[in-house]
């Protein structure tokens, strides 16, 4: 019996060769038992916390965990045997690569988990749909940045050098920016709106001589109906230098009214006119109290009078303009105050 566990086969023993296929054989059950562990036992202690984070770091880990059980297991197990020095380093490098590749599986696998159950319930409450295209994109590049780090660490622990394989990614990266240099201005505009949120889907908004209501943010471009009814599509990047002008926020709608009075008008009558503007706008629901009248100047051919009133917000603002105006008319002529318009003198001065 000894005499056969003696014999030797590609330079190890028969006993080499059953400890090292024991081992491996260990290592799988091993594995299994630390899934069925986690399945039954860990979880329910998580399941009783309040907590869903402990849940959800339990399910991500526990595959990848498994697979760095069995592999740790094949590494010890190889060990055991005699293999020649070519061999011994390709299954260092692989095993060096592999460990670093488990770890980048570990970490995606986590960033996947609160990804779904924190950033996605967030985007999905927010009125605006950026974020929701934005979600996707953060998601795929965090996981291309886990990868790519996974990758080059172990092949740096494999002893390959990587510094010129980052110059590479770096004189690429350099290369694809400056190609699309105009999209990611326009991907960070996007960003901005939605970090600093000027306006929100539905306002109405002014920028770069458009006036429109905002029906679309995009990743790339913001699109407006303006209010002849036509679509605009505007580059994210424009938002970021240029002034936008937010009517839906305001907190009224200040109107002025300039009106000319005859030069004829006696000086009772235009402080008559100044106590009937103040009390169209007192009586007006539509309006907000304070309010400025003034008799503010001397024109080429009328006595002017400045109205100065504020439409509360949400009121019909065309409504209300009508409203006052048709009151300012009736109650002007009816207080006998006229109306100036454009006038001039000719003088005929006869030469002698």
């Amino acid at each position: 019996m000894f005499d056969f566990l003696s014999q030797t086969y590609y330079g190890n023993t028969i006993q080499s060769w059953i400890i090292s296929l024991s081992l491996i054989v260990l290592s799988v059950l091993l594995g299994k038992i630390i899934y069925w562990a986690f399945s039954k036992f860990v979880r329910i202690f998580t399941n009783k916390s309040k907590g869903k984070l402990d849940d959800i770091i339990v399910d991500m880990v526990e595959e990848p965990a498994v697979f760095m059980v069995i592999v740790v297991g094949f590494w010890f197990a190889l060990n055991q045997l005699v293999l020649s020095e070519t061999f011994s380093k390709i299954l260092s490098n692989a095993y060096q690569v592999i460990v670093a590749l488990l770890i980048g599986w570990l970490l995606s696998r986590l960033f996947d988990a609160l990804y779904n159950q924190y950033i996605i319930p967030f985007t999905d409450k927010t009125e605006s749909d950026l974020d929701d295209q934005l979600a996707p994109i953060l998601s795929k590049g965090v996981k291309l940045i886990i990868w790519t780090m996974a990758i080059i660490i172990g092949l740096n622990n494999a002893g390959y050098d990587v510094a010129a394989l980052i110059a590479g990614l770096g004189i690429g990266g350099l290369a694809l920016a400056m190609a699309a240099k105009d999209t990611v201005s326009n991907v960070f505009g996007g960003f901005t709106i939605f970090t600093d949120k000027p306006f929100r889907i539905q306002d109405r908004i002014k920028i770069a001589g458009y006036d429109g209501t905002v029906i679309e943010i995009g990743v790339r471009s913001t699109r407006l109906k303006t209010l002849e009814g036509r679509i605009v599509t505007i580059p994210n990047a424009k938002f970021s230098d240029a002034p936008v002008e937010n009517i839906t926020l305001e907190p009224s709608r200040k109107v002025v009214l300039n009106l000319g009075l005859t030069y004829d008008t006696q000086p009772e009558k235009i402080q008559q006119a100044l106590e009937i503007l103040t009390q169209i706008n007192t009586q007006n629901a539509s309006t907000e109290e304070n309010s400025i009248v003034s008799f503010n100047g001397f024109g080429d051919f009328s006595l002017n009078v400045m109205f100065i009133y504020y439409i509360t917000k949400g009121q019909d603002i065309a409504k209300t303009q009508s409203a006052i105006n048709l009151s300012v008319l009736t109650q002007f002529n009816a207080a006998k105050l006229e109306f100036a318009f454009p006038t001039q003198t000719l003088f005929n001065i006869e030469q002698k």
